[in-house]
């Protein structure tokens, strides 16, 4: 054997691999499975704060069916859009489950925007109404877009209402979903309830905040709807989350950890963890006036289903810096 080196991606050879996103929800799908049969390993995600409303959070895990293992160190930080640097910055180790040696280290950003979309997929796979056509975005940023992508694969959605404080920022979304898909209708919603009233899916994409600013009241969500909730329980009052016929988490250990912290203090009870759903073990959508929630944390084992597919792409097409250990 040579000597021991790794690979190094940047951001944007993380996106040259060109993994595509129905790729990335079979292997997150995947890897649910692998959890929902206790075949994951997943301590809670440690963090730090520097900063109000902002975290570092260290992420590792271990998937046993593909040998995936390493660890994503991932940095949220709200207030960086006024600096002209990314809410989420971060990188992913990627380890050899043989020897424990780093195969890879590469830019996480990418990764986090497709395979958080992704979850939001595959929950949706489980809890939306399968001929669910309309879309309400609120938070018309990176996730806003990764989302709707990744929901797109699953379901023939036609309209679209974002809503976002900044108009530029609806602007930039608006022509880079009419860039993607022509045919699929955008709409400014001027007021959050406009993105969420009579809409089959909504999702909240804001930035993650405590206590939550709960913009959403009761009343608002139309029976039979499915909401994906990335920015935690930031946008959503107690009242409007007591309407849920079924609220899920990707994993209940986290969340009751992020209990601990002040996050979900006005939360229903969990009615199953995506594992659960995707193994079988719990079912999902009943009937089509349900109203379902994923609250997906954002998850290591996400990561980890998709960093070895971007490896393997990267060594393959010739990309990347190799660097010796």
């Amino acid at each position: 054997m040579g000597e021991p080196r790794l690979l190094y991606l940047s951001k944007k050879e993380v996106a040259e691999t060109g993994l595509t996103m129905p790729e990335v929800i079979e292997a997150v799908e995947q890897a649910f499975r692998e959890k929902g049969e206790g075949r994951t390993e997943m301590p809670p995600k440690p963090g730090v704060h520097s900063r109000p409303n902002s975290f570092i959070h260290a992420m590792p895990a271990y998937i046993a069916g593909s040998g995936a293992i390493g660890v994503k160190w991932v940095a949220g930080y709200p207030e960086n859009s006024k600096k002209g640097l990314p809410y989420i910055s971060g990188l992913i180790v990627l380890n050899d489950p043989d020897t424990g040696l780093p195969l890879a280290v590469m830019d996480c950003v990418w990764i986090t925007a497709m395979r958080t979309g992704a979850a939001t997929a595959v929950a949706a796979r489980y809890l939306a109404r399968k001929e669910s056509k309309t879309l309400g975005v609120l938070g018309a940023g990176v996730q806003g877009f990764s989302n709707l992508e990744a929901l797109k694969v699953l379901f023939p959605i036609e309209r679209v209402a974002a809503y976002d404080i900044d108009e530029g920022q609806f602007d930039r979304y608006r022509q880079r979903i009419h860039d993607r898909w022509p045919d699929v209708e955008v709409v400014a919603a001027s007021e959050p309830r406009q993105a969420v009233e009579d809409m089959d899916m909504v999702v909240t994409a804001g930035p993650i905040v405590r206590p939550p600013h709960a913009t959403i009241n009761a009343g608002w969500l139309s029976e039979g709807a499915f909401i994906s909730m990335v920015d935690f329980d930031s946008f959503w009052s107690g009242e409007a989350l007591a309407e849920l016929d079924k609220f899920t988490t990707d994993d209940i250990p986290q969340l009751e950890h992020y209990k601990t912290l002040g996050y979900f203090q006005s939360i229903p009870p969990v009615y199953a963890d995506l594992g659960e759903l995707v193994s079988g073990r719990k079912s999902g959508r009943q009937s089509d006036t349900e109203r379902t929630a994923a609250c997906n944390l954002g998850l290591a084992i996400d990561d980890l289903a998709t960093a070895p597919l971007v490896y393997k792409r990267a060594v393959e097409r010739g990309l990347g810096t190799w660097l010796p250990l």
